[in-house]
């Protein structure tokens, strides 16, 4: 059987440093109230509150990633590498940083291999846009040691050993589990990590909300400290800089490869023409694809249905769709682009 591709109605989530700006990416945002987060894609356990996305339109509308992943496993996922609890591998957001995130990392493997409740989080961060002078936080100056970390975090100056970078749209951070971080204000961000909500906040820009404690323990023995916050993908890629491969109908960006997913950013070579079309067939390879639309519109025709493309909507290609034909144009005078998300392939591992 072949699945249809797949979009998902977006689950908002209310943050405290969340704004409004996923209206402009295709989000209906309640008429009140702060949104930071739409979950895209995300098939996390029954634990975490509203955290499993269903169909929104249709043959399987209504149909919960989790329902379709126990009666479809094999159409789903091909060949790729389940979750740590045998879901999707993916978790797919937006967030919209009105204010600074928390400091915070994520469990490290020795953590979660001594506390079955925690997960890992690897992810990153893929700039849609910022304000000038926007900034990230990711690590930590290299001559913190234990003792002054905890010391940070007891006293709240954190800003004293953050490791500080601006960004601009296009650029992407790579954040492995471990790795202390934080998104700066003013910026949107396509997020691709692995399905955990797992995070142990260290300093939240002293807001001091009761609902938003600080996890000083486990973010003690989860934080990468020294040498060991270099990881085998740089932490930053900008846009600019990374990997190309261009054809006269396509320019793909190498983004992020890591142990659990591969990043590229997907659009049209430089030309004369301001109109001009991304028309491309895209095939799974015996695993699923999510792609993100991040500029103009049109169409993804695949599995027998066709979805709508617009700018911030995400799309699962199951891996039994051997085929999809992606044609975007410009719209509202955005060129058409595209983020696509390649989960772990059983077959990399073992031919490794």
């Amino acid at each position: 059987m072949t699945l249809p591709p797949l979009a998902f109605e977006p689950l908002l989530k209310h943050r405290a440093w969340g704004g409004r700006l996923l209206s402009s990416y295709g989000k209906e945002l309640p008429d009140e109230g702060s949104i930071g987060e739409s979950w895209e894609i995300a098939d996390l356990p029954d634990s975490i509150p509203d955290g499993c996305s269903r169909v929104a339109e249709g043959p399987f509308e209504g149909r919960s990633l989790r329902d379709l992943l126990q009666t479809h496993r094999s159409e789903l996922l091909g060949r790729a590498a389940p979750g740590a609890d045998g879901g999707f591998p993916l978790l797919i957001k937006l967030l919209d940083a009105r204010e600074n995130l928390s400091v915070q990392l994520h469990p490290s493997a020795e953590y979660a291999r001594a506390h079955p409740e925690a997960a890992l989080k690897t992810e990153a961060w893929i700039v849609l846009a910022a304000d000038p002078g926007a900034k990230v936080y990711v690590g930590l100056n290299d001559a913190v040691d234990a003792a002054r970390f905890r010391e940070a975090i007891e006293t709240g100056a954190f800003l004293d050993i953050l490791q500080t970078a601006d960004v601009s749209p296009g650029d992407a951070i790579f954040l492995e589990s471990g790795l202390c971080h934080a998104l700066g204000e003013g910026i949107l961000v396509a997020e691709v990590q692995t399905p955990s909500d797992t995070t142990f906040r260290t300093w939240d820009w002293n807001r001091n909300d009761p609902a938003r404690p600080l996890h000083i323990e486990p973010a003690c023995a989860s934080v990468r400290l020294g040498a060991d916050q270099r990881t085998a993908w740089p932490r930053i890629t900008r846009s600019s800089e990374a990997s190309t491969l261009t054809t006269d109908a396509l320019r793909t960006r190498r983004l992020i490869r890591c142990d659990f997913f591969e990043i590229d950013q997907l659009d049209l070579p430089e030309s004369g023409d301001p109109n001009a079309t991304m028309d491309f067939e895209q095939p799974s390879g015996g695993i699923p694809l999510v792609v993100m639309c991040t500029g103009g519109s049109g169409t993804l025709e695949s599995g027998g249905e066709t979805l709508e493309l617009f700018t911030g909507r995400s799309v699962l290609i199951p891996a039994s769709c051997a085929l999809s034909k992606i044609r975007l144009h410009v719209r509202d005078n955005e060129k058409p682009s595209l983020l696509r998300v390649r989960p772990t392939d059983v077959l990399d591992n073992s031919l490794a």
